[in-house]
């Protein structure tokens, strides 16, 4: 899918976590989402500069910050550190960009208010967390962005001006009509709130084989050994550990479906649209954002408990593959989402344009207004 030429062209600045490389080798969100998004951003003749890890890969212009991504680093000892040091780079150079963009949640909050040029915060992480309204509340005139409408419900006050969901390159996977395996797939990270074991159990009761294909952080090691492992039935239920895109690519397309089974409240999930790309079906618990994101009985099957689950299982082959993949191309694309970004950018620049008009007219009244409605939604 080509993308049209941009009716400005903007000099970006995105600003990615330094956890993972742009794009991430193996397991990664955020950063993998900041590397569609700005190659797609580039494609739109935009002059955009990424601060990332000094290993990221982009046709953008590269600042790089640590030598590499942080969580491969055995010398990193405190990641904040690096984060910190890198948005005082971006704010200081702030006058060579028209819009700062940053993924590295709250961090640059304080520094976005010191500077002319514009920022905007996407918001990548779970939300239901006391200690951040007081934070967002004393920091208005940040615009925000969510990745789904479910997001936002711990912190409605906010700042939002848009919800843009997440889009991945087609060319990344391999669309058949038809799946090239019969089994499930749970594809992600080992944790509690991702229901490992609710995958294990429902595979087992359907007699279907899984495949779990999923990081384990340091901090699940425990909940992993304790709880996953000796739930371990090789050859029905195989634990096939982190995979590369390359891997995914081929579990995901061989899978009779994408396992989903969270007990938390998803911010997006973008394991979802990498299973509808490639015209794998999902089935969920409806949680986040779940409905938004999933077309039950068309891209997937949302159900609530172990029961219902099971019967999903069992009705999930009669799901259109081919739908699934229109449903992507619709929504999910990369192109799509840089597009919706762009959109974005335009109404922060509009406003501060107005906002300038206000302060030089004779009223003196010149300040930003807190953006009130989403902007941007499908």
């Amino acid at each position: 899918m080509q993308c049209s030429p941009p009716t400005r062209r903007l000099r970006i600045a995105q600003v990615a976590p330094l956890y993972e490389r742009v794009p991430p080798r193996l397991y990664g969100g955020t950063e993998r989402v900041v590397s569609y998004l700005t190659e797609a951003l580039v494609r739109l003749g935009h002059d955009v500069t990424l601060f990332a890890s000094a290993d990221s890969i982009t046709s953008a212009r590269l600042v790089p910050q640590s030598s590499g991504a942080l969580r491969f680093d055995p010398w990193c000892e405190d990641a904040l550190a690096h984060h910190v040091r890198m948005l005082g780079q971006v704010y200081r150079r702030a006058a060579e960009f028209d819009l700062i963009h940053c993924h590295t949640d709250y961090l640059g909050l304080p520094l976005a208010s010191l500077v002319s040029t514009p920022t905007v915060l996407t918001l990548h992480g779970r939300l239901d967390v006391a200690d951040l309204a007081p934070l967002y509340a004393q920091h208005p005139e940040t615009p925000l962005v969510s990745i789904s409408d479910a997001q936002r419900a711990p912190l409605r006050a906010a700042s939002w001006l848009a919800t843009v969901y997440h889009g991945v390159p087609p060319s990344l996977f391999d669309y058949a009509p038809t799946r090239r395996g019969d089994y499930l797939l749970f594809l992600g990270r080992i944790s509690p709130e991702k229901g490992p074991e609710t995958a294990i159990r429902v595979a087992k009761r359907a007699g279907v084989p899984l495949r779990i294909a999923a990081k384990i952080d340091p901090v699940d090691r425990h909940y992993f050994a304790e709880h996953v492992r000796p739930l371990l039935d090789p050859p029905l239920i195989e634990f096939v550990g982190e995979v590369d895109e390359r891997r995914k690519r081929d579990l995901l397309g061989g899978a009779r479906a994408l396992l989903f089974p969270i007990d938390w409240p998803e911010p997006f999930g973008l394991v979802m649209i990498e299973a509808l790309a490639s015209g794998t079906p999902v089935i969920a618990r409806p949680r986040g954002s779940v409905p938004e994101i999933l077309e039950h009985g068309v891209t997937g099957l949302v159900a609530e408990d172990d029961d219902a689950l099971v019967d999903a299982v069992k009705q999930v082959g009669d799901l259109d593959r081919a739908a699934c993949r229109a449903a992507y191309e619709r929504r999910f694309t990369d192109s799509a989402m840089a597009a919706r970004y762009a959109a974005v950018y335009a109404a922060i620049r509009a406003e501060r344009a107005r906002a300038a008009g206000r302060t030089s007219s004779p009223l003196g009244v010149g300040r930003s207004m807190p953006y009130e409605r989403p902007l941007v939604h499908r």
